[in-house]
């Protein structure tokens, strides 16, 4: 197997060469390494000095990248699985290489997480992390990471995958890409809440092509039921783009006030605030010394994810404008003349055209083309 010489942050590893001409090169290599998921390592990184863990799991190291990374940039006792002894066999040479004291396990994940507990989990597999969830909470004391990337069946597109998956009913709504979070986080909590532990959201971010979660599981039949009280539905008009939130296990029926047609429910997802703001304004302040390669990208996301609401969609005003018959005015000036009428309005980071807030859609609107959205 041909290695190739990578790094990330201030760590240096081998993984094996790709097809760079192949539409997918991390396909393509005997074990796999995907570049664009740096982002979503560094913001581990950046993470685990402020929840501090005792010790740290990566449960499908495949090259070893993140849990050698964490060993090295966070000076947290680490160890690294993989079930594929060749990639067992890269992960050592790595550890070896960095000169770092890791461990370094070869099981099958949901084998290792019944029988050890390790005070944070992390979950970074290839798809869906569905098969894994239920170990990984028996194995975890404190802290649950998660990773999917098969945000078709989550957002709605692959419609029977997403129900088979995590027993829900998805819609490939203008806001999929929140409907995909809220739906992975409903599924943890009602895998975790079986244990009587509870849910706690620190960082839970979504890109193009996955969703992040991180966790804190809380111990204890009042912590499972507040989580269970933070479950419920968005329910979507049919036909125009109304939507409203109802909490509970089963949505109820009904009608769209503004033009009638049937509400459908979106859910089980989980309804409120996805981040600990605290925690993120811890980040911001570790980011300004941080050696990381999306160091940009990732000061947007934690500005974006420290001031929107905790609604659970998001309006895509430029959908609206469409509708409207009007050419789009600038988002500040949308959020502006909401905030003028009377109601909180933000911009959200799962869309740079998506206007999160708690004003009808009507005020909405209004706020678009004050002529057309009046009428």
């Amino acid at each position: 197997m041909e290695l190739t010489r990578e790094h990330e942050g201030t760590t240096t590893f081998f993984a094996p060469v790709q097809d760079g001409a192949d539409q997918f090169p991390p396909g393509t290599a005997d074990i796999f390494y995907n570049p664009r998921m740096m982002l979503n390592r560094d913001a581990t990184v950046l993470l685990l000095p402020i929840l501090a863990p005792s010790d740290y799991l990566d449960a499908m190291g495949a090259t070893g990248v993140r849990g050698l990374r964490v060993a090295n940039e966070c000076s947290i006792p680490v160890a690294i699985n993989d079930r594929n002894p060749v990639a067992a066999d890269l992960i050592r040479r790595n550890v070896d290489h960095a000169g770092l004291r890791v461990e370094v396990v070869e099981r099958d994940a949901n084998a290792l997480l019944s029988e050890r507990s390790f005070d944070a989990v992390d979950l970074d597999p290839f798809g869906t992390p569905a098969p894994f969830a239920d170990a990984a909470i028996r194995g975890c004391r404190r802290f649950l990471f998660v990773t999917a990337t098969d945000t078709a069946p989550l957002c709605g597109a692959h419609l029977g995958a997403g129900i088979r998956r995590y027993f829900a009913c998805p819609m490939n709504t203008e806001y999929h890409s929140e409907v995909g979070l809220r739906v992975l986080l409903a599924f943890v909590v009602r895998e975790a809440v079986k244990y009587d532990r509870g849910v706690e959201p620190v960082f839970c971010f979504a890109r193009e092509h996955f969703v992040r979660l991180h966790l804190r599981l809380l111990r204890g039949p009042k912590a499972a039921d507040r989580a269970i009280g933070r479950i419920g539905f968005v329910r979507q008009c049919a036909k125009c783009a109304y939507r409203d939130e109802q909490q509970g296990m089963f949505p109820a029926s009904g009608c769209c006030p503004d033009c009638g047609a049937p509400l459908r429910p979106v859910g089980p997802l989980w309804l409120g605030g996805i981040q600990c703001r605290e925690t993120l304004h811890l980040m911001k302040e570790r980011l300004a010394e941080a050696e990381l390669g999306s160091k940009k990208e990732l000061a947007t996301i934690l500005d974006f994810c420290s001031a929107e609401l905790p609604t659970a969609s998001f309006y895509d005003y430029h959908r609206l404008s469409k509708q409207l018959g009007c050419s789009p005015p600038d988002i500040a000036l949308v959020l502006e003349r909401i905030a003028d009428a009377g109601y909180p309005a933000t911009r959200t980071h799962f869309s740079g055209y998506g206007i999160k807030t708690t004003a009808p859609l009507a005020v909405i609107r209004a706020a678009i083309d004050p002529v057309a959205g009046g009428r």
